[in-house]
């Protein structure tokens, strides 16, 4: 495929494949003459609109077409939305991956899942980490999040170094005993950035983060008044620092910890495996153990937070779960915030959970959740450290990435030298100036089931309508040399009238359509697809008129 993109020999490219007007799909790309370095591999939950998708992730096009010049994909950390399409991009595109212990083993998990572990080149990395290429050099720097292991990585490029930041924010007292190594960024930004990538997720929001130390604190003391009743602890099973203090919280009040839903399994898993949590044997129990425990003796840790309806949480709810009935003197920690789009089905789970009787505890008055970026104080922080010549904000929706690039203006960094750029703008530097040297298709591809982009703006575009107005299916049998109906037609209505109660309206369509194919018919030379329009503008045109509804109309016909 040709692109319109024009790098010169002596330039450095930025691009991003995801990440850019959006949350979540963090893909970018650092690419200079033969050499290019991907960093991250991430997906995008589906909006409400996408009916059926499962994920959304980037177009890979670019990078294949130019995987000869592909070195590496390195990882900042292990959030979904910076590996979660990590499968799907070694597919297309299998190159050695770098990443820290516990983006490691999470990969390892997805990779294992896929079969495709053992033809994938895998290495660990840890603060201070450099990998050497020809040309370009790469450096991983200690920050926090809220998972364990988390890095920023500065590309050093013959013209400069390019900085992303990954998701961070400046936790000086983590969970984790990991603060951010603010030395290796003051060196980074002394010895000259060229250009900074950074997060941008929290920069409408005028403060300074909170400590998970804060929320730790917070955690206990809810412990310490719950003294009757099971607890149902949920959260992200990403949140390996959340996870941590809840089962630090359990053991100090003496309650046994059972674990339910499948990735929070595998997060305890490779939490106990790394040293990231600390959990005895002896207080971990098997799922069926649980009706052998005393109710407030017991700590349930389950996926959910975000109303999942497969999750454990949600089924625990709606009393479908195989293993935990509610009880009236449950109590739920919901320690997290809704994701835009989730807050309905996180507020149904909420509602059913009260309904059976549980003491539900959430929202911000209980101080059991803390973002894990940086407000705007650590934006700038992060911007003063490394003093970029060049800023191009990203992570985040526009309005997001106009803030942050606003907040860099206030360190000094001119306004033209700030970049607002969308999926697929190639940003080019040579050392002293920057300009936009064209653009590759920065497109969504969709998940469904197993299916990799097969869904696209037409098959959305159906199921919208069955979703709005409903289905309705006309079958007849045709002599088209005859020209005679044989059999039909019949009207059969899915989601869009009950049949039973709409005899006429069905009987009317019925007659409508039979005028129209003998009308057509008529014609000379006239063919099933003559046939099948007119049914199909005929119907929908009567419908409307009747219903002030526009169902999908599909003629199944026969034709003998």
């Amino acid at each position: 495929m040709t692109y319109s993109v024009d790098i010169k020999p002596n330039e450095v490219a930025v691009y991003a494949l995801g990440g850019l007007g959006e949350i979540g799909k963090n893909t970018y790309g650092i690419e200079y003459q033969n050499e290019i370095i991907v960093v991250d591999a991430g997906i995008k939950f589906p909006e409400d609109d996408l009916l059926g998708i499962d994920y959304v992730i980037p177009d890979y096009t670019y990078l294949v077409d130019n995987i000869d010049r592909v070195k590496a994909l390195v990882i900042t950390h292990g959030h979904e939305d910076h590996i979660g399409a990590i499968s799907y991009f070694l597919q297309s595109v299998n190159v050695p991956v770098y990443a820290g212990p516990l983006a490691m083993a999470l990969i390892k998990n997805k990779l294992e899942e896929k079969q495709m572990l053992n033809r994938v080149e895998l290495h660990e990395i840890t603060d201070g980490s450099i990998l050497e290429f020809d040309k370009l050099s790469v450096e991983f720097f200690r920050t926090t999040h809220s998972i364990p292991d988390v890095f920023g990585v500065a590309i050093h490029t013959p013209v400069g170094t390019i900085v992303e930041t990954g998701d961070f924010k400046f936790d000086l007292t983590p969970t984790t005993k990991q603060p951010p190594n603010l030395w290796s960024m003051a060196r980074i930004g002394e010895n000259g950035v060229l250009l900074m990538m950074s997060d941008s997720t929290n920069a409408e929001r005028p403060e300074w983060t909170k400590s998970e130390a804060w929320v730790a604190k917070s955690v206990n003391r809810i412990f310490d008044k719950l003294e009757h009743g099971r607890i149902i602890f949920a959260t992200f099973a990403s949140n390996m620092n959340r996870v941590r203090m809840a089962t630090d919280a359990a053991i100090a009040h003496g309650r046994k910890i059972a674990v339910f839903g499948r990735s929070m399994e595998s997060a305890v898993t490779n939490g106990r495996a790394l040293g990231y949590l600390n959990i005895p044997d002896n207080m971990l129990l098997e799922q069926s153990e649980i009706k052998h425990i005393p109710d407030d003796e017991l700590l349930i840790l389950s996926t959910g937070s975000q109303g999942e309806p497969m999750a454990a949480l949600a089924r625990i709810a709606e009393g479908t779960h195989k293993q935990i009935r509610l009880k009236p003197k449950d109590n739920v920690i919901f320690s997290s915030s809704p994701i835009p789009g989730n807050t309905a089905s996180v507020n149904q789970v909420i509602n059913k959970l009260e309904e059976g009787g549980a003491n539900v505890i959430y929202g911000k008055v209980n101080n059991i959740h803390t973002s894990g970026h940086g407000g705007q104080e650590e934006e700038k922080l992060m911007i003063a450290l490394m003093k970029p010549k060049f800023f191009m904000p990203v992570h985040g929706e526009y309005r997001m990435l106009k803030v942050h690039a606003s907040l860099a203006q206030e360190l000094d960094v001119p306004k033209d030298h700030t970049f607002i750029l969308e999926n697929g703008d190639v940003l080019a530097l040579d050392g002293e100036n920057a300009r936009i040297a064209g653009h590759f298709p920065g497109d969504d591809t969709y998940i469904d089931g197993s299916g990799i982009g097969d869904i696209g703006s037409v098959v959305l575009h159906d199921r919208q309508k069955l979703s709005q107005d409903g289905l309705v299916v006309v079958t007849a049998t045709i002599d088209l040399k005859e020209k005679e109906i044989l059999s039909g037609p019949d009207i059969l209505s899915r989601g869009f009238v009950y049949m039973r109660e709409s005899g006429d309206l069905i009987n009317e369509g019925r007659r409508v359509i039979f005028a129209t194919m003998r009308r057509v018919m008529n014609n000379a030379n006239v063919s099933e697809a003559d046939i099948r329009q007119a049914v199909i503008d005929d119907l929908s045109r009567f419908l409307y008129k009747e219903t002030a509804r526009k169902p999908m109309v599909l003629p199944m016909l026969i034709m003998i």
